[in-house]
């Protein structure tokens, strides 16, 4: 097939890497435009671009997908299908409509669950024991339109946003070319979604990862693994913000202890009063240090027994 690829982060990488050593012609990579990061604020490619560039693809970056220079650049391009994978920016009716086999996204999770903008970490922080891809034709809604083909991916015990963004990256690398294949030889029946089961995979943002002590160890152990590696967990203390990594959940408590505070701290341990039951941290980070495993993290900075963290949105 003739494709049009539009994609930007590491997570659409893969894919486009299946499609090229799968013998397709991608004709054109559409991504967002090159922004400065870092300290230097040095502008920096975004990871399919430079992908693209390694195969000798044309890489467009508009601005506005909609603009109507653009919409006709698409069309002067004559591409069969159009492969869409965290893009991030909305496609218009006049680009959608345009290819004989239409636009396909591919969806980091098992839809009509966990439509919008972060399906991945939320499946970790709902407690999800599983998750997938979804390849779907797009419509004008919000990860609406009907649904293709799925792959289901069991989450570990300790999966994190992470290495659950790393596996099924590599899934919709794979399943995207079953879907086009399908697709050419007419072998595919579009499901429409239905509204049962819908949930809304919200934004990520810094604040989320505000520890609220008084939730249970569970959900905090969740929200540290799939808030890892970002935006991350974190808590307060002495003033400081510590990151989070990684814990365990132990049950039991002290009665009298009070949600973030610390009831036990030796050589190898410190575990957490929370709302429900221990958290064993495991893995934290002093602000401005390296990460450490617990027994590192100790020996620089004793925590005593009794001490408490806090949120830090209540000392700011």
């Amino acid at each position: 097939m003739r494709i049009i690829f539009m994609g930007t982060p590491d997570f659409s990488v893969p894919t486009l890497k299946s499609l090229v050593e799968a013998g397709h012609e991608v004709a054109a990579v559409v991504t967002q435009p090159d922004k400065p990061k870092g300290r230097g604020k040095a502008v920096q490619m975004t990871p399919v671009k430079e992908q693209a560039l390694e195969y000798g693809i044309p890489v467009y970056q508009p601005l506005k997908v909609r603009d109507p220079a653009f919409v006709e650049t698409v069309r002067q391009l004559a591409a069969d299908v159009i492969v869409v994978v965290a893009f991030g920016q909305i496609i218009p009716k006049s680009i959608l409509d345009m290819p004989k086999y239409g636009c396909v996204n591919i969806h980091a999770s098992l839809l009509p669950k966990y439509r919008g903008a972060a399906p991945i970490q939320w499946a970790v922080i709902d407690g999800e024991r599983e998750s997938g891809i979804t390849t779907m034709m797009m419509a004008e809604g919000l990860d609406t339109g009907d649904m293709l083909e799925k792959t289901v991916v069991v989450l570990d015990e300790k999966e994190t946003g992470g290495s659950l963004h790393d596996k099924l990256s590599l899934v919709g690398g794979k399943l995207i070319l079953s879907t086009l294949q399908k697709l050419e030889d007419g072998a595919i029946t579009p499901t429409p979604q239905t509204g049962e089961g819908t949930c809304y995979a919200k934004r990520l943002t810094k604040e989320l990862g505000d520890v609220d002590w008084s939730a249970p160890a569970v959900s905090i152990e969740r929200l540290i693994r799939g808030l890892n590696p970002w935006p991350s967990a974190y808590t307060s203390w002495n003033g400081k913000t510590v990151k989070l990594w990684a814990a365990d959940v132990l049950e039991g408590g002290e009665a009298a202890a009070r949600p973030g505070q610390v009831v036990k701290s030796d050589k190898h341990s410190l575990l957490v009063q929370t709302g429900d039951g221990l958290l064993s941290v495991r893995e934290l980070q002093m602000e401005g240090k390296k990460r450490m495993d617990i027994e590192s993290f100790l020996r620089g900075y004793p925590v005593p027994e009794g001490a408490v963290f806090e949120r830090r949105m209540t000392n700011s």
